[in-house]
């Protein structure tokens, strides 16, 4: 497995092996030990997938408290899928990584903890696989908005298409209710 560093430290790329000839492919999608060495040891208690068409926006979104840890992954399309800190008090409060995931380059993003996370749809339509590391909770869910000027994304699309929970979202400034920080 090939583990790329990010702007964001705690934030990983992962490239799992892949083993393919002419009958088609396989890759290990997830190894307890290998991930473990790499600092993402949590026990993964809930899979997710959805699907989406094109232009369909995702986020950004997180739990607090009860913050998860994703493992995302395209399994078919395209996606720009981006990781936001907003740990209160983190040195990179505010900050961004955006990564392509697709069905061809197979990568997987590491979103901690303490981080926002979202998505939005480049091909026809997508396929979106999550590991997370603690159980959905609804009462505990935080958005922020997925234009927020301060963050700054660049998410390749002019008009995307968006839940209202999230065309309604607070810009990340006005959310109230982020971790903390050195505490998730």
């Amino acid at each position: 497995m090939n583990v790329i560093a990010t702007a964001l430290p705690e934030v990983l790329i992962l490239e799992p092996r892949l083993f393919g000839d002419q009958r088609g492919f396989f890759l290990e999608t997830y190894q307890m030990p290998r991930y473990a060495k790499h600092g993402i040891s949590l026990p993964f208690v809930q899979d997710n997938m959805s699907r989406s068409s094109h232009g369909v926006l995702r986020g950004l979104h997180l739990q607090n408290p009860f913050t998860q840890g994703k493992l995302v992954t395209a399994l078919r399309g395209r996606v720009l899928d981006v990781a936001v800190d907003v740990r209160v008090g983190s040195p990179r409060f505010g900050r961004h990584v955006a990564v392509e995931l697709s069905e061809e380059n197979r990568r997987q993003l590491w979103v901690p903890r303490g981080f926002a996370h979202g998505f939005v749809v480049l091909s026809e339509t997508a396929d979106f696989f999550y590991k997370c590391d603690d159980l959905y909770s609804p009462k505990n869910e935080v958005s922020i908005r997925w234009n927020d000027p301060a963050i700054g994304i660049n998410w390749g699309i002019e008009a995307p298409s968006l839940s209202a929970k999230d065309a309604d979202a607070p810009l990340l400034n006005d959310v109230k209710n982020l971790p903390m920080y050195g505490q998730v």
